[in-house]
C-alpha cells in the first residue's frame, strides 16, 4: 500500500507479519482508491508474443532482447521532460498551489520522491489547506525513510480535515508498517470508519478486512 528508499519490514517481525502485509497490500490494491504507495510506475511495453511459426525458428534466429525497466536516472529525465511546460507556467505564477501540486505529482509518479516532496511542500506553503498535497508529501517522506516526518505530516492534514479518509487510512498503514504499531493502526482505521459513514461499501469492507487480518494474525497484542 519507494530514489525508492522504501522502509523495509521492521526488525523483529516474524514471517507471519510479512505474510500479513502481503495480504493487506493485496486487499488495499484491489479495493481502495487511496494508499501509501507511490504513484504507478512508468510502464514499459512487453514484447509481442511470438507466433508458432516464429517459435519454430528459435534455433536459427537469435531471440530479441526484452525491453529493460527504466532506471531511476531514466525516470528522472522523463519526469524533467514532462514537467517542463508546467515549470514554464510556474515562472509567471510561482504561488499557484494546484500547479505546484501537478509538478510534484509528475515527480512522484516516476519515483523521484525527493523532488516531489520539494514541490508538495511549496504547494502547501502556498495553500496550507491543500490536504491532498499534504497527504502526498507524507507518502514521499515515508518512502524516503522519514517515518516520523510522514506521520507528523498526516497529523497536519488531519488538523485541516479531521475526517480525511486518505490521511486516516495512510496513518494506519504507516503506524503498522513503519512503527510496528498494529493497535495504533487499527485505531486510525476505526476513526476512518466512524467519521466517514458515507464511505463506499467496497472501501468500507476493505478497511474492515484489513483490520480483521491484523487482529487475526495476532499483531494487535
Amino acid at each position: 500500500m519507494a530514489n525508492q528508499a522504501e522502509p523495509g519490514v521492521p526488525s523483529g517481525w516474524k514471517s507471519t507479519h510479512v505474510y500479513l502485509m502481503a495480504t493487506v497490500c493485496l486487499i488495499i490494491g484491489v479495493a481502495l482508491g487511496y494508499l501509501i504507495r507511490g504513484s504507478a510506475s512508468v510502464r514499459v511495453p512487453s514484447p509481442a508474443p511470438q507466433s508458432a511459426a516464429a517459435g519454430s525458428m528459435a534455433t536459427t534466429v537469435p531471440a530479441t532482447t526484452a525491453p529493460q525497466t527504466p532506471s531511476l536516472e531514466d525516470m528522472k529525465r522523463m519526469a524533467d521532460k514532462q514537467a517542463e511546460p508546467l515549470l514554464a507556467r510556474l515562472k509567471t505564477d510561482p504561488n499557484n498551489s494546484d500547479l505546484l501540486n501537478q509538478i510534484a505529482t509528475v515527480y512522484k509518479s516516476t519515483h523521484q520522491f525527493k523532488d516531489a516532496a520539494t514541490y508538495y511542500q511549496k504547494a502547501i506553503d502556498a495553500n496550507p489547506k491543500n490536504v491532498p498535497a499534504s497527504n502526498d508529501l507524507a507518502s514521499c517522506r515515508y518512502y524516503l525513510g522519514d517515518v516520523d516526518g510522514a506521520l507528523s505530516q498526516l497529523q497536519q492534514s488531519l488538523r485541516y480535515d479531521p475526517k480525511d479518509a486518505t490521511a486516516l487510512f495512510n496513518l494506519g498503514m504507516m503506524r503498522l508498517q513503519g512503527k510496528n504499531d498494529p493497535t495504533g493502526a487499527i485505531t486510525a482505521w476505526q476513526q476512518l470508519l466512524k467519521l466517514n459513514p458515507d464511505l463506499s461499501e467496497d472501501k468500507k469492507k476493505a478497511v474492515e478486512k484489513v483490520m480483521t487480518e491484523v487482529q487475526k494474525r495476532g499483531t494487535a497484542k
